[in-house]
């Protein structure tokens, strides 16, 4: 019994090596790493969630001060700004006339709505105080805004009633920023409330593009989004590592750099 409580007390500090030199650790890599079951490594898992110096995200573990916190969208503008002003360019030439498209909130987003050209007949939904603010200068654009929850932070609207409102429509494209963003998992957001409607929104459009800076990539936040089966094309900027982007490519997305 003393020789299996070192092994495991050995193993726990090894694994929180690992999380401390990677940000992440792998259930899956773990358990090859230690020859012990998937179900050993969780329960080690687990036990040091209750301690506080990691906390469990989809098919692993994540070391804490590596999660995006929720941010204010008036902060995140300045930060990254140009390379948010290339892709929001970058990702407003995708648009095509007579479409329905559905904009999330976000700094980014933001600025592919900036950089509109004069459409004839454009549809857009959106849950965004600051997008539907940016839309009123342009009298060709449909504007619909679904009801819900007021969010100052994000300056938008969540929870069930915007949930609800979402599903009555079907949409050609989804524009979605996102706080963080892992190429072996998928996308995060630091709300829970945000990634349910998120998610809404990914099932009424037929294809999904997320807008994220390369300060994005290998961080991830509290709620889980979608898996990378679920995303079509990934705007981007050049700083992106070679790696992620390969990622990206391998599971079927469109990289696009702007």
């Amino acid at each position: 019994m003393a020789n299996e409580n070192e092994s495991t007390v050995s193993r726990r500090k090894e694994i929180l090596r690992l999380l401390n030199e990677n940000g992440r650790v792998f259930v899956e890599e773990l358990s090859n790493t230690f020859s012990v079951s998937k179900v050993t490594i969780r329960k080690d898992l687990d036990q040091l969630e209750q301690k506080n110096v990691l906390i469990k995200a989809r098919g692993g573990a994540l070391k804490i001060d590596t999660l995006v916190p929720d941010q204010r969208v008036t902060d995140k503008i300045k930060l990254n700004f140009e390379e948010k002003a290339r892709i929001g360019k970058k990702a407003a030439e995708l648009i095509r006339e007579s479409e329905n498209i559905l904009i999330d909130s976000g700094s980014t987003t933001s600025e592919l709505v900036r950089n509109l050209p004069d459409f004839q007949d454009l549809t857009i939904i959106t849950n965004a105080f600051t997008i539907a603010n940016q839309l009123l200068s342009k009298p060709n654009i449909n504007m619909i805004v679904p009801g819900g929850y007021f969010r100052k932070n994000s300056q938008s609207l969540v929870g069930p009633l915007a949930e609800k409102s979402l599903r009555n429509f079907h949409v050609d494209k989804v524009f979605l920023g996102v706080d963080g963003f892992d190429t072996r998992l998928g996308i995060f957001t630091p709300i829970p409330e945000e990634a349910r409607l998120n998610e809404v929104m990914i099932e009424i459009s037929k294809e999904v593009i997320v807008l994220a800076d390369s300060t994005k990539f290998n961080k991830k936040s509290f709620a889980f989004i979608c898996p990378l089966e679920s995303i079509h094309k990934v705007v981007t900027d050049s700083k992106i590592h070679t790696d992620d982007k390969q990622r990206l490519q391998d599971a079927g997305i469109e990289v696009i750099i702007a």
